[in-house]
């Protein structure tokens, strides 16, 4: 099936370059920071659910000074387009402007993006 189902989602960590939004097709997670901040902005397309975060040997040898933040998993149901978070037909994420800003001033140094038109 494509994309996959997950209903029950395991992360390892590699590496950690600081953003508050992690991609994993076809899974996203944002830090604890980043869900507060988006459950004050209010929004729609989305909810969070738990996640079980592990460490990869390589991140333990080359990012031993890293502390990661908390991670939730953060699960898109809506609409590209019409709702804050969505799953555009290339299943590329898609976010509202306003949703953009919030998450882009907590920080996503190696996020790019692209407007959406579909």
């Amino acid at each position: 099936m494509h994309p996959p189902i997950v209903s029950k989602l395991v992360y390892q960590i590699d590496g950690w370059p600081g953003d508050v939004l992690i991609e994993s097709f076809p899974c996203f997670l944002v830090t604890e920071e980043a869900k507060r901040a988006l459950l004050k902005a209010g929004f729609s397309g989305a909810r969070f659910a738990d996640v079980e975060i592990t460490i990869s040997d390589n991140f333990r040898d080359v990012f031993s000074s890293v502390k990661l933040p908390p991670l939730v998993w953060l699960q898109v149901d809506g609409k590209a387009g019409r709702d804050d978070f969505g799953i555009a037909s290339n299943l590329h994420l898609v976010m509202s402007e306003r949703i953009l800003d919030v998450l882009d001033e907590l920080g996503l140094p190696l996020a790019s993006f692209k407007p959406f038109d579909e």
